[in-house]
């Protein structure tokens, strides 16, 4: 069987056995497609989780465009840190993602956070009992690291507000002595401003559209190994193919992946078992009606 299906990565080619239906299913379940820049900000991740205590830990900031793989990538180094018991019986939570409250509020914050640890908390109490709290569940769970997504939501509110929690943020870095790693979209960059002293603390990684290089005709190749069709499509050795792929996703993962999953519904529906030109081609309404604003370096 592995011998029928040579594009299929061997874990997935039993499922090029399988019905119609089935194969449609496959397409749907989340799927980790490994690559370069994502591979350079988990190996950064895990750099800075391991880095000794000081008084002045580096944090990181992760920015891109919405939708080109952000928060799969935390999520994915997420997944790699897993959670213990010590042998005195403690919990370990070595890492906290958290979402940014949706307006920049200090005990938005705190309750994000909270949320994480399945504290109970009262939404009433003031500010410095929370804050109180948090750094006692940081503590009490051994916890190394502090990743808030969403981050440039704390743009939304008034300049006092932004003052006030990424003030917090500080606070939690220095008392912790901990990294903390923001992840958002390019205006992210904007709320480290508030405060010279926090674009000094924060390097930044950007997350860059995708461009017609080699890199991207290797994304094409890992995103068609683990798509079940019986036929190889080429993707990634077709210039034809991978071109109208990159305009219509506009260089965004997301996008990418989205239009590929289309496109291999109809390869498996109409028994054409690969991904054709003439099947790209019919997906063009998948394509954003505006482009998104920026374009950034290689992290």
């Amino acid at each position: 069987m592995s011998g029928d299906y040579g594009h299929i990565h061997p874990k997935f080619r039993a499922v090029a056995l399988k019905s119609k239906a089935e194969r449609i299913a496959f397409l749907d379940e989340p799927r980790w497609i490994r690559y370069a820049a994502a591979d350079r900000i988990i190996d950064n991740l895990h750099g800075l989780l391991d880095k000794p205590k000081r008084p002045r830990m580096p944090n990181l900031l992760i920015v891109g465009e919405p939708n080109n793989g952000k928060t799969t990538i935390i999520r994915r180094f997420h997944s790699q840190v897993e959670n213990e018991i010590d042998d005195e019986g403690e919990p370990v939570i070595p890492v906290i993602l958290a979402e940014s409250p949706p307006t920049a509020d200090e005990k938005g914050l705190y309750i994000s956070i909270l949320e994480e640890f399945h504290s109970p908390y009262r939404a009433t109490d003031p500010v410095s009992k929370m804050r109180y709290q948090v750094v006692h569940q940081f503590r009490y769970c051994h916890v190394r690291m502090l990743i808030v997504d969403e981050f440039h939501s704390l743009l939304t509110g008034s300049a006092i507000k932004q003052r006030e929690v990424m003030n917090a943020i500080k606070m939690l870095c220095n008392t912790l002595a901990i990294p903390i790693v923001g992840v958002g979209t390019a205006d992210a960059v904007k709320v480290l401003h508030t405060d010279p002293q926090h674009a000094s603390r924060f390097d930044v990684v950007r997350l860059p559209r995708w461009e017609a290089n080699q890199e991207f005709l290797k994304l094409l190749r890992s995103f068609e190994r683990v798509l079940p069709l019986r036929k190889p499509s080429n993707l990634g050795n077709r210039p034809e193919l991978a071109e109208p792929l990159l305009v219509i996703s506009r260089g965004i993962i997301g996008n990418l992946h989205r239009l590929l999953i289309e496109c291999a519904i109809e390869a498996i529906e109409t028994g054409k078992e690969c991904i054709d030109r003439e099947i790209i081609e019919r997906k063009k309404c998948l394509q954003p009606t505006a482009p998104y604003g920026i374009r950034e370096l290689n992290p």
